[in-house]
């Protein structure tokens, strides 16, 4: 599940940044007018030596209708001079997934995706165009790890799920709407992106039937996370994530251990800084014993969870 989420991590933000087609959205029913739903995530505050920072866990798809500014974290969101996410949110990331996509994305001239797959898999690749409501004349030329991105982002856009409406990108636009705020960021887009990008063509391959079938077999997972994430059930949410990577100890390692320790890293240093963090980074990463909050408590810093009613 937690490769899956940084797969729409990277939707999101190409939705966001125009590089996956407007149809991907547009295509998904009309969204019908909602009550709100009245969120209560969970937030942390860390205190460094010099610094003070807010950990918050971001959903990088939500609904239009949820709402997750509680009295606590508009307070946290005053409080912040820097904001901090996993890559940059600013324009320069356009051009750096632009060039990305242009070096990594397209199959050679002499290759199609359909070709690549089995009768199996072709099959599920149908269903999947189906049900998403994409164009095969879009995917043809790509390969397998790109095309799982766009099918991904399509298929929340019939769910009626938003990247508009994504922690990241309101906590963004807020932060640049009041001013006066700094940004930084602990990874490249290139980095995350390569995280997606098996080396092995047969592994990329075996990763997009994966892919395929999470999407054509969708069990309500995906509701369950942001349920989890919406009551900050923590322990919930880093199950729903987290588990199926238990089986895969070298991805576990590659998209969740070895980030997160480099992030604590990172955010250890910030703290010896006189200023107040708002981090914001995929909820996953913030659950369980190898989480950022128990990585950083174990390094001696002050780390407590927010009592975030309502």
């Amino acid at each position: 599940m937690l490769k899956r989420w940084l797969r729409t991590l990277f939707a999101a933000l190409m939705a966001t940044f125009a590089f996956v087609t407007p149809h991907a959205f547009a295509a998904a029913p009309a969204q019908p007018v909602l009550a709100k739903i009245h969120a209560t995530p969970a937030l942390w505050t860390v205190r460094g030596p010099k610094g003070t920072a807010y950990l918050f866990g971001s959903i990088h798809i939500l609904p239009p209708n949820m709402e997750w500014h509680t009295p606590k974290i508009a307070a946290a969101l005053k409080a912040s001079d820097t904001f901090v996410f996993e890559i940059p949110m600013d324009d320069s990331t356009k051009t750096r997934i632009a060039d990305f996509v242009r070096d990594n994305a397209f199959l050679p001239k002499d290759q199609s995706l359909p070709s690549l797959l089995n009768d199996e898999t072709r099959k599920d690749y149908r269903n999947a165009l189906t049900l998403t409501h994409v164009s095969p004349d879009q995917l043809v030329d790509k390969r397998p790890w790109f095309a799982a991105l766009v099918l991904d982002v399509s298929y929340m856009g019939q769910r009626h799920l938003s990247p508009d409406a994504g922690v990241d990108r309101q906590v963004y636009d807020e932060a640049l709407a009041v001013g006066g705020k700094s940004f930084r960021a602990l990874e490249t887009p290139e980095e995350q992106f390569r995280l997606l990008m098996p080396d092995d063509r047969a592994l990329e391959v075996k990763e997009f039937d994966a892919s395929l079938k999470e999407i054509l077999k969708d069990k309500g997972v995906v509701g369950d996370m942001i349920d989890a994430w919406a009551s900050g059930d923590m322990k919930t949410l880093g199950h729903v994530m987290n588990d199926d990577l238990k089986s895969d100890p070298k991805m576990e390692k590659a998209l969740f251990a070895d980030r997160n320790a480099k992030w604590v890293n990172k955010i250890a240093a910030m703290l010896n800084e006189n200023h107040t963090y708002f981090i914001t980074v995929g909820a996953g990463h913030l659950a369980g014993p190898k989480g950022v909050p128990a990585m950083l408590r174990a390094r001696g810093f002050q780390v407590d969870e927010v009592l975030n009613l309502r």
